[in-house]
């Protein structure tokens, strides 16, 4: 398409628009046939007749997680002052920056932007896009299933001994691998709408357990001798706790990943957009987000202070028969959430494999394909199943950018909103503190690494005694 192309070709270029638009391919009509016989066997465009309620509860599966038994952890870490500011600018921000994704999703009309690399192309460029969002992107849903199999293996193991104390002692690698058939089965259902049963029951599940969490603790009571100041008796190790927690609480809001996923499943047309139903959905689910991390954060953090559990549920032993539930409900929400954040890389991957190295579009492709997916990460957490790291880790370097700043700098790249107007000074004033953290985390890595080291005593004992 060239720069005076006729204008019933260019008439839906909003002026908001960046100026290279035109290398972008305009009308779904331009589509070739067998395009579009791909684009409906893909699990992201296979299927969009999902309600405003699918956005609800794939949102709340998605961000209420095992994030949420971290976040009294967290608070230990972060301490009162801190820890409370941070939980609520953190539901605040996400909250915002989920709305930018909702209104981007069809900023053009006559296009959707199903993914979120789709996105980042359209506002950085064809190629800069991909490499700044697919890597992040990746991390963190890959990173998501990993953790997710290491919280389904953890959690049977503790249902298994607290149901069942006298029976004889399993390896966690054995529970994960209870854990990932499950989904060696469930991943060949096709597409976002598909798993819609699965979500509802995960979502239902996160309020479940999030509840018998600080109800529990509730009952259990404030512990004597309980303690409120930092743990770590070194500044490094201060330092390194915080920016852990920090982490926690990065992935315990991250759901923009998936958003435009979810959105894409949603039908769409002039007069009744997507973004009606997808924000009420939203809405939804970030009220159901507050009813589980709040209770869940502030009640567990008063109750066991600094001692707490970076799992809340390890802290919790009576009464039996609640922690087994609680455990079991967890086992069938991450469940769910292992299916919403592995479908966009299902999605990647067959899109490679189709578009970039020529398979033919088949079950059998995708048969192996997601069976190997599933492997490797199972393979992953049985090798590192060490819980509370893993959600440092993956949250301060892969949900942060993704969730809280890279949103806003894509508004700011594509509306171009006037110097020092009410859109310009939010959108900079959001995302440029949590850019400096991020920085203040890559100086202080060394520290970090020096700290993380000593963890390597952990391994050695996990393997010594047989626990992996």
């Amino acid at each position: 398409m060239g720069t005076q192309a006729p204008n019933d070709d260019n008439s839906f270029i909003p002026t908001s628009a960046p100026a290279d638009y035109e290398s972008y391919k305009p009308t779904n009509i331009e589509r070739t046939a067998e395009e579009k016989a791909i684009d409906d066997w893909l699990p992201i465009t296979s299927s969009r007749n999902a309600k405003w309620w699918y956005s609800a509860f794939h949102n709340v599966t998605a961000m209420v997680g095992a994030g949420v038994l971290s976040l009294p952890s967290a608070m230990a870490a972060l301490g009162w002052g801190p820890g409370v500011v941070i939980l609520i600018l953190s539901w605040l921000i996400t909250l915002y920056t989920l709305w930018q994704m909702v209104e981007m999703h069809e900023m053009v009309p006559g296009k959707r932007f199903d993914r979120y690399h789709e996105l980042g192309q359209h506002a950085f460029g064809e190629k800069l896009g991909l490499y700044i969002v697919v890597p992040q992107q990746l991390v963190c849903e890959v990173g998501v299933n990993i953790v997710y199999m290491v919280t389904g293996g953890k959690s049977l193991k503790k249902f298994h001994e607290t149901v069942c104390g006298s029976c004889q002692k399993l390896k966690l690698t054995y529970f994960i691998m209870i854990f990932a058939s499950v989904h060696f089965v469930l991943s060949h259902l096709p597409n976002f709408n598909s798993i819609s049963g699965v979500s509802l029951a995960a979502a239902v599940m996160s309020l479940s357990y999030s509840t018998i969490a600080w109800t529990a603790s509730v009952h259990k009571g404030v512990q004597e001798d309980v303690q409120y100041g930092y743990k770590a008796t070194t500044t490094p190790g201060t330092v390194f706790n915080f920016f852990t927690a920090l982490g926690d609480v990065a992935f315990a809001y991250a759901g923009h990943n998936v958003v435009l996923e979810i959105q894409a499943t949603i039908p769409s047309t002039p007069d009744k957009p997507s973004k009606g139903p997808m924000w009420k959905g939203v809405l939804i689910a970030y009220f159901v987000v507050a009813l589980c991390y709040f209770p869940v954060a502030l009640i567990g953090y008063r109750m066991f202070g600094n001692s707490v559990e970076d799992n809340i549920l390890i802290s919790l032993e009576r009464p039996a028969w609640l922690i087994a539930m609680a455990n079991m409900f967890v086992v069938v929400h991450v469940i769910g959430s292992y299916q919403i954040y592995a479908m966009p890389v299902f999605d990647m991957i067959e899109t490679v494999l189709v578009k970039k190295l020529w398979f033919k579009p088949s079950t059998t492709l995708r048969f192996i394909s997601r069976n190997i997916y599933v492997a490797l990460t199972m393979f992953v957490a049985i090798t590192f199943p060490f819980f509370g790291g893993l959600l440092g880790f993956f949250g301060g370097f892969a949900f942060a950018p993704t969730t809280y700043f890279l949103p806003c700098i894509m508004w700011l790249a594509i509306y171009k909103p006037k110097k020092f107007s009410l859109s310009w000074c939010a959108n900079w004033s959001e995302f440029s503190p949590v850019l400096a953290g991020m920085m203040m985390e890559y100086c202080f890595f060394p520290i970090f690494m020096a700290v993380a080291i000593s963890y390597s005593r952990d391994i050695d004992l996990h393997f010594g005694h047989g626990n992996i």
